[in-house]
């Protein structure tokens, strides 16, 4: 067992790419086109969401089993054992994009009444 040095505390986007090959062509096309996206890009942070939520991220303990392998091969094995099809991970994903821009837009909106 490789032990994660790194220990992560949510999904990181630099784990995108390797999220390629898990499923159909439909999340692969999702999947490169995330890739080439800056980390805080809002649909990177859609995505980054979705996995958090997907993998348990929140109730993650750095000394837990998962955490100590690592997040890549968390979410790896969190789409490998998601028993919906690639519509239903995109449905989750295009939820995460929506909550996405509503928190922008909220920030937005509190930072121009701040001015």
């Amino acid at each position: 067992m490789r032990v994660n040095t790194g220990n992560e505390l949510l999904f990181p986007a630099y784990v995108i790419p390797k999220l390629k090959d898990l499923r159909g062509a439909e999340w692969r096309r999702l999947i490169e086109r995330l890739a080439k996206l800056p980390e805080d890009h809002p649909d990177s942070l859609a995505l980054s969401l979705m996995m958090i939520r997907l993998d348990g991220c929140i109730t993650c303990a750095t000394d837990s089993f998962k955490a100590m392998r690592g997040c890549a091969l968390c979410a790896m094995q969190s789409l490998r054992r998601f028993k919906g099809s690639d519509r239903d991970l995109i449905k989750l994903y295009q939820k995460a994009q929506d909550e996405i821009a509503e928190s922008l837009g909220v920030q937005r909106k509190q930072r121009r009444r701040a001015a």
